[in-house]
């Protein structure tokens, strides 16, 4: 398991070209160990040239970034360690899938870390597992899988190196809203279990409001809010005013609101939704 620590750390794309661009700057923060984090912003807002510094695949412009309090940027030793103990998953990860069999793609993390074939089969099966892909499926061709079995394929074999820290970016793009749910419960389902540190970028605010014990909004290249989905969802005007949804249930909850309904207290689920609507109406919820 690993807590990460982020100081001062600013990304400048082109410097000294004329198409110069900071993407991030002087971003300060501290992600505990089995933290589960939703990290929200619109496109452009540097939530992506993060994640990147988070296990050395982009190097700081300036500041640095620490994993188990050892700067990852150090040496290419510490580079290659961090590696292993933070796993990213690219939005569309099925398309870096190449093997010739599910087993094989899902072994190619634990095979390259030099573990021997009981201990890659092992990792394989237990990955396997956790996001929900069948071991009769072990042989088949990734490439001939459904889109939501070859992105768990893809998340498997992040998982199977077994990363104290799992960074998914946009891991339900593109998926039916039954595929989204899914893969969304096995995350937070491997997150339990293995106490690791998850970090979830996404667009779904429902979401990060169900999942996330904590959510974190970029804005233009620094952090514009921080804190519990109650603190952050309960300031939905200013998340719609920097160019992000909400919760369906707050965007429920704000027309309510407008129309003279008094809503106590923050509503960002569906559950909190239903429980404000009846005591509004003077029924005791449940």
């Amino acid at each position: 398991m690993a807590e990460i620590i982020v100081e001062n750390l600013s990304h400048v794309y082109s410097a000294g070209t004329p198409f110069e661009k900071a993407a991030i700057q002087g971003i300060d923060l501290t992600i505990p160990q089995g933290q589960f984090v939703g990290l929200l912003g619109h496109t452009g807002s540097g939530k992506s040239t993060f994640i990147q510094h988070l296990n050395a695949l982009l190097t700081p412009s300036s500041g640095r970034v620490l994993v188990d309090g050892e700067d990852i940027n150090q040496d290419k030793k510490t580079r290659y360690r961090v590696k292993q103990k933070v796993g990213l998953v690219f939005q569309y990860p099925e398309y870096q899938l190449f093997e010739e069999t599910v087993f094989a793609d899902i072994a190619f993390g634990p095979k390259n870390m030099g573990l021997s074939a009981e201990e890659i089969e092992e990792r394989v099966r237990e990955a396997a597992g956790f996001v929900g892909v069948d071991e009769s499926l072990f042989q088949a061709s990734p490439l001939e899988l459904s889109g939501g079995q070859k992105r768990r394929i893809a998340i498997a074999g992040v998982i199977a190196m077994r990363p104290g820290v799992l960074i998914l970016d946009e891991p339900t793009a593109g998926l039916d809203p039954r595929g989204c749910r899914q893969i969304m419960d096995n995350i937070c389902r491997y997150q339990k279990e293995t106490g690791a540190t998850v970090i979830v970028v996404s667009h779904n605010m429902d979401d990060a409001a169900r999942l996330a014990e904590r959510i974190i909004v970029f804005d233009h290249g620094g952090i514009a809010m921080d804190g519990t989905p109650e603190e952050v969802f309960s300031r939905p005007r200013e998340l719609i005013d920097i160019g992000l949804a909400v919760p369906q249930s707050t965007a429920i909850a704000m027309a309510l609101r407008e129309k003279g309904i008094d809503l106590k207290g923050a509503v960002y689920t569906h559950e909190q939704l239903l429980d404000a609507i009846l005591r509004a109406k003077g029924v005791d919820a449940c």
